[in-house]
């Protein structure tokens, strides 16, 4: 029987970081982020499809672990998320879950809503929210603005706590056109803007900026006093960053977005790498805002 190593073991794939004492790894909630973010320390996020590696980076110290959509791409082969069933995600929160409470388990663990479980309706969103919070979630993300905050709101109301996320929309990437860089120009900015506050007022304690110009992401986190900015591909300036794990281990099937890190080229094993990154996102030195002059 596979056993997942403590803290402090030698693996394969590099030697897990001690564990900090227990007075700081407290398990994370709502409230201890939320303080994070008044303080201005940063928050650090990375994605995690199943146990051992949901638990490595938890041993690390990432405070969020989210259970992606991207699995389709970066495990299933898929061209885009848009193919991602509410069924594989269950599963794969099932096992990330898992995985953490295998060992200290103190990350705060997020899982996407799929494109076509929350569209419908708002009854929709909380049935399919309801399957990965008993698959072990602590909180859901979804995509857009706009037509989301009434969603956001509904979902709140009844206790589950909502990531939302702006800016590049992976779900919306036909509609969008492509991978592009989004709130370039005055009118766009300012729809990201008014989608941001309201889903701010809506509840959302998070929201990931993706591909926004970093003068805008800064200024949305300066403007939101309640909902810490999660960016990626969105400059320093956000509250806290987050990466896929596939590519900050230097794995990518296809071309690596320029905004990204390889941490395991200098590591010495994946945990080194997690390790690092955790390091370069506290210390301000990731991301490179000369990556970020959309």
């Amino acid at each position: 029987m596979s056993v997942t190593p403590p803290a402090g073991a030698a693996t394969p794939y590099g030697t897990l970081p001690p564990a900090s004492p227990p007075s700081q790894r407290k398990p994370l909630s709502l409230p201890r982020l939320a303080d994070m973010h008044a303080r201005g320390e940063k928050i650090t996020m990375l994605t995690a499809y199943d146990a051992t590696f949901a638990a490595m980076a938890d041993a690390a110290g990432v405070e969020c672990i989210l259970v992606g959509d991207s699995v389709g791409m970066v495990c299933q082969g898929l061209h885009s998320t848009v193919g991602v069933t509410l069924e594989t995600m269950r599963h794969h929160t099932e096992c990330v879950f898992r995985g953490l409470h295998r060992v200290q388990g103190t990350a705060w663990l997020v899982a996407d809503l799929p494109f076509g479980s929350y569209q419908t309706s708002r009854e929709q969103a909380l049935q399919s929210a309801t399957v990965l919070m008993q698959a072990g979630a602590h909180m859901v993300k979804l995509e857009g603005g706009g037509w989301t905050t009434d969603t956001v709101r509904f979902l709140v109301e009844r206790g589950i706590p909502v990531c939302a996320h702006l800016g590049l929309t992976p779900q919306t990437v036909h509609a969008l056109g492509g991978y592009r860089v989004q709130g370039k120009g005055e009118a766009a900015a300012a729809v990201l803007r008014e989608q941001a506050l309201a889903l701010q007022d809506a509840g959302a304690a998070m929201l990931v900026l993706e591909m926004v110009p970093a003068t805008l992401a800064a200024e949305l986190t300066d403007a939101l006093q309640h909902c810490a900015t999660i960016g990626i591909g969105a400059g320093r300036g956000t509250a806290g960053q987050v990466l896929v794990l596939h590519d900050m281990l230097g794995m990518n099937l296809g071309r690596m977005p320029k905004f990204v890190r390889n941490f395991m080229q200098d590591a010495g094993g994946i945990a080194q790498a997690m390790a690092a990154y955790v390091r370069a996102v506290k210390d301000g030195s990731f991301p490179d805002d000369r990556l970020h002059a959309w």
